[in-house]
């Protein structure tokens, strides 16, 4: 069986964990930040956590993660 190739926009954008969650930067913290409240600055800088579905998905084309 061939080897499986590792989507690589996915590659810069997740990370899988050892207990195999999936870990994500959030979005809107790249300009604009004058206009964003402190604790939404604040709470953009923590890294969210992939679901269900999605978590699957991408774990599927990340397949050496």
């Amino acid at each position: 069986m061939p080897k499986v190739k590792t989507h690589k926009g996915a590659k810069k954008r997740f990370k899988v964990t050892s207990s195999g969650k999936v870990l994500f930067a959030k979005k809107g913290r790249r300009h604009i930040l004058t206009s964003k409240s402190a604790k939404r600055k604040r709470h953009l800088r923590k890294t969210g956590v992939a679901e269900g579905v999605l978590a699957a998905n991408i774990k599927e084309i990340l397949p050496y993660a």
